[in-house]
């Protein structure tokens, strides 16, 4: 851990000193500009006083290159500093997210949703949540596609595919940092880039001419070249290129506003992928290890053949040339001979029909080294976690050793091993506030971590793929007029259903039934044991009735008893949130209330 957060802070400190020199010379630079503009000014002055044209016209040129040249320092320097300031604000959040603040990337509350079968029981989206721990996606699609990854597993090969490629993230730290502040901006501007992309490809403004004007324009040049090389010898033809340049002319004035719509449209397309290139060119230039990074890369080469970046710098040159119309005096010449607007405007709209589906992939591909590089920062941060081994169905197994919850602090986890073997449904028997809840969390997190293609929270895990839901926190909901008891019957109605109709499930309940008495309490939630155990279910059950424990003598093999105790030393209570074999002996409540004031009679008088 001290070695990261070194890591971190040396770079914030390397980035904070070459800002500040940077800040030096672009103030530098600003007064090199104010020293042109008034000295430049003055010796132009001078130079018109002394009445010789040649000076004035050598210093104004001269004043045009300079102040140009200054202005395009300026640029750079800011980009500069602008990236650097991107690198350590991306190092600060690391160091923020290691003290336990919230990480500046999104929490994942869009995805809430009460009706998936575990993600509200297990803190998966939101505010403290496991995505917001994991999330380094900066872009819309990153955070969906996080989303996807921790909503449900994937399969064995691909998870082992991800556990390959995020060990390559995690050993190269400073890749990872450059790749993520490279793409820091979009959290400022919190703009789905992706979209803004394909309404350029998409948006019917931007249909122009047809096949016969295409033909004409390519002809055009070598039409003008025609009639100035006959001009030459035949004076006649002379009224007839000029002729041919003057309705070129005007046929460009005339179409105007149509080449005005899509240039408005291609430099926003272009300054969007202008921010998105370096993003592109780090997963292109780096030298991936794995297969899975290779085929990563591979994805950004274009169906055509060729990167993206270099389809990025064919559209970048297209974008100047069609900036070419913005001087009067240029943009006249080229369109009167070689009808200059419509023949850009031509290659741009071939641009996008030949590239724009596989630009529009590359940002499915980033979004997806967005999603590895939040595994591998996870990794890379907690050097002590392990990758799991995760086995295909229809093998059923869950092995843990030292398993403890990510989402608490790693001074206040207890860790606990776990092996499930000579049974396939763990009931979990204990006193108040000893750690049952946290434990059934602990194993349901954990799990979702390794089916993402993450390390766990632990030295040692081994598990089958699952398909977990949960039946832990119920509440009544007042825009339903839903009570807690029927939030209850729902729940375990999805449970059951999915333990009948998948026989991947795993399934974590926590204390049934709570909204009824304690008599249909126990002979419900006895049912609903019996229930799980005909229909071949696997999962981890806890309770407070101690009574269902006995059903481990009636399903030997099949239901094995768990507990978390308490000791009481001097009548002060002691939890050690350890997991032991065996049923439960030792309660609370009246310990407990006596801790408020209330006297329980131990013989109910």
């Amino acid at each position: 851990m001290n070695t990261i957060l070194d890591h971190y802070r040396n770079h914030v400190l390397d980035s904070q000193q070459k800002i500040g020199r940077l800040r030096k010379a672009v103030n530098r630079n600003a007064l090199w500009r104010l020293a042109t503009i008034v000295g430049g000014g003055t010796a132009l002055f001078m130079a018109v006083q002394s009445e010789q044209v040649w000076v004035v016209m050598g210093i104004f040129f001269a004043l045009i290159v300079l102040f140009m040249g200054l202005v395009w320092r300026q640029s750079k320097l800011e980009a500069r500093r602008v990236a650097l300031e991107d690198f350590q604000a991306v190092n600060e959040n690391e160091l923020a997210t290691l003290r336990g603040e919230p990480n500046r990337y999104p929490n994942g509350e869009a995805f809430v949703d009460s009706r998936h079968p575990y993600s509200g029981d297990l803190d998966i989206y939101g505010h403290n949540s496991l995505f917001e721990q994991l999330n380094r996606g900066a872009t819309p699609q990153a955070n969906r596609m996080l989303a996807d990854w921790l909503a449900e597993p994937a399969d064995a090969v691909a998870i082992a595919e991800r556990q390959q490629t995020v060990r390559e993230l995690a050993a190269d730290v400073d890749w990872r940092l450059r790749f993520q502040a490279a793409l820091w901006f979009n959290l400022r501007q919190k703009e789905d880039v992706k979209a803004q992309f394909e309404r350029f490809l998409r948006n019917g403004e931007q249909r122009f001419g047809n096949r016969y004007l295409r033909t004409y324009v390519k002809a055009v040049p070598w039409m003008m070249a025609c009639w100035v090389v006959l001009a030459i010898f035949f004076p006649v033809f002379s009224s007839v290129a000029l002729f041919f340049a003057m309705a070129h002319l005007l046929a460009a004035i005339g179409n105007g506003h149509k080449v005005n719509r899509v240039a408005g449209q291609v430099y926003r397309a272009g300054r969007v992928l202008h921010a998105f290139a370096r993003s592109f060119a780090h997963i292109e230039r780096r030298e991936w290890k794995t297969a899975g990074g290779r085929m990563v890369r591979k994805a950004l080469h274009g169906a055509r053949g060729g990167s993206i970046s270099v389809a990025l710098t064919e559209l970048s040159q297209l974008i100047d040339r069609l900036d070419y119309r913005l001087n009067m005096l240029v943009g006249a010449v080229l369109n009167m001979v070689a009808l200059w607007d419509f023949r850009q405007v031509f290659a741009i709209m071939d641009w996008r029909n030949r590239h724009g589906d596989d630009v529009l992939k590359a940002f499915d591909v980033v979004a997806e080294v967005e999603v590895l590089v939040g595994l591998a920062a996870l990794a890379s941060n907690h050097p002590q976690w392990q990758f799991p081994t995760v086995v295909p169905q229809p093998v059923r197994v869950l092995e843990a050793e030292r398993l403890a919850h990510p989402l608490i602090p790693a001074d206040k986890a207890v860790s606990n091993d776990y092996r499930m073997e000579n049974h396939r449904i763990a009931l979990i028997t204990g006193s108040n506030m000893a750690g049952k809840s946290t434990f059934l969390r602990t194993v349901g997190i954990n799990a979702v971590l390794a089916f993402a293609g993450a390390p766990i929270c632990g030295n040692y895990m081994r598990l089958s793929v699952f398909r977990l839901v949960a039946y832990m926190r119920i509440a009544d909901n007042l825009n339903e007029s839903t009570s807690t008891f029927k939030a209850e019957l729902n729940r375990i109605q999805l449970v059951l259903r999915q333990v009948k109709d998948r026989p991947d499930t795993f399934f974590l309940i926590d204390e049934m039934l709570r909204g009824t008495n304690s008599k249909d309490k126990y002979l419900g939630s006895k049912a609903i044991i019996k229930k799980l155990i005909a229909d071949d279910g696997v999962g981890m059950l806890a309770t407070h009735d101690l009574q269902l424990a006995q059903l481990a003598g009636v399903y030997p093999g099949v239901l094995a008893n768990y507990h978390f105790d308490i000791q009481v030393e001097g009548g002060e209570m002691h939890f050690d949130y350890k997991l032991k074999p065996g049923e439960c002996t030792i309660f609370n409540a009246s310990l407990l209330l006596k801790g408020i004031g209330i006297d329980v009679d131990p013989e109910g008088q």
